[in-house]
């Protein structure tokens, strides 16, 4: 077992990462003055997998929990959904010291979250992800949103977790395309701040596809520990944890032109990458060779590197609907080398476009 430590002063909180974590839980749960009842929110898929059981840990601890199951899917992350669950937490008599917690993928944690931090203005918000790409990514800095039809995450909450529960034994369950999909975010965090652990990457590519138990927990643990210290520098995206969108501007207008079901969010972010580091070199930031290493890293962890069922104009026009567009300016994290980044407004339209292009197959 692995703990990270989130470091946000009073609000901070700890990332538990293992396999048998149930008596972590427990413990935690029975000295966080948490009130009686509580809402457990999963998704039509992990539900029927673990929600009783992790539902009987929480009896154990004394609060008892009522499963509130939602569609899985990305669909499910608007604000409909939103207003059902909270309809379900006033019939549940839920107060300002009730736990809610999200147990499946990043739609769930995303959604619960953001209920969370607005019923009664916040209650208690604990994370128990269940798929390798909300380990590493969405359960982790207290970003909450849902979507609206012309955007993705643009309603929503920087609201921390009281703690994040990863058991590894969840992950047994997952389809391998839902694995590569996490590994789309870990390559990310190897380009943005530490060459040494994307060299790790690029030399245990087996160990990783295989999730390999030591080096899953190495991965997820890495990770977070990157995430946790860029959070703990900029928990509201003001400055350093914009480099964490890298990859995402193209991506979630993939997303978008795709209807957010062909590709899973780590496959756009693969795209993104790819398309990221190859502005990068025609901005004269990212060696040629550089480059090549990214795109080869990203095909050997059975990732895209070109979408389907989009076009260079659409996608274009998406961009200006993302939450890093400012003043009709795009944000752009761009690669300086493997490990270093930095963020540009300057991007000619005719590179974005060229790129882009490329990227549409």
């Amino acid at each position: 077992m692995r703990k990270v430590m989130v470091e946000l002063g009073a609000r901070s909180y700890p990332i538990v990462i293992g396999s048998g974590i149930d008596n972590e839980i427990i413990s935690f749960v029975r000295t966080a003055g948490y009130s009686a009842h509580g809402m457990i929110v999963t998704d039509t898929n992990v539900g029927p997998l673990c929600a009783d059981r992790i539902a009987a840990l929480f009896t154990d601890a004394g609060v008892h929990t009522e499963i509130v199951t939602i569609p899985a899917g990305e669909p499910s992350k608007s604000l409909a959904q939103a207003n059902d669950l909270f309809t379900s937490a006033i019939e549940l008599g839920l107060d300002r010291q009730s736990p809610i917690i999200a147990l499946g993928g990043g739609v769930v944690g995303d959604l619960t979250g953001f209920v969370a931090a607005t019923y009664m203005r916040g209650v208690p918000f604990l994370q128990m992800p269940t798929s390798l790409l909300a380990q590493v990514d969405s359960s982790v800095g207290g970003k909450v949103a849902v979507n609206h039809p012309l955007g993705k995450n643009l309603i929503g909450a920087f609201y921390q977790p009281d703690a994040v529960f990863m058991d590894l034994d969840l992950l047994r369950t997952l389809p391998r395309r839902e694995i590569f999909s996490g590994l789309g975010e870990i390559i990310k965090y190897g380009i943005i701040y530490d060459a040494d652990f994307f060299a790790w990457l690029e030399e245990h590519c087996a160990d990783v596809l295989a999730l390999e138990p030591t080096g899953a927990t190495h991965i997820i643990a890495r990770s977070c520990e990157i995430k946790a210290n860029v959070v703990r520098q900029d928990e509201r995206e003001g400055g350093l944890r914009r480099i964490l969108n890298f990859g995402h501007t193209i991506a979630h207008a993939v997303e978008k032109e795709t209807g957010y079901v062909r590709y899973r969010h780590g496959e756009a972010v693969a795209i993104g990458m790819a398309g990221a580091a190859a502005i990068s070199v025609q901005m004269g930031l990212l060696a040629e060779d550089d480059r090549v290493r990214i795109s080869e890293l990203i095909r050997a962890m059975e990732l895209p590197l070109t979408a389907g069922g989009v076009t260079a104009d659409a996608m274009y026009a998406d961009l200006f609907h993302d939450k890093k567009t400012v003043g009709g300016r795009i944000h752009w994290v761009l690669a300086e080398g493997i490990g270093r980044v930095s963020i540009h407004d300057d991007v000619p339209e005719a590179v974005i476009r060229k790129i882009l292009l490329g990227l549409s197959s």
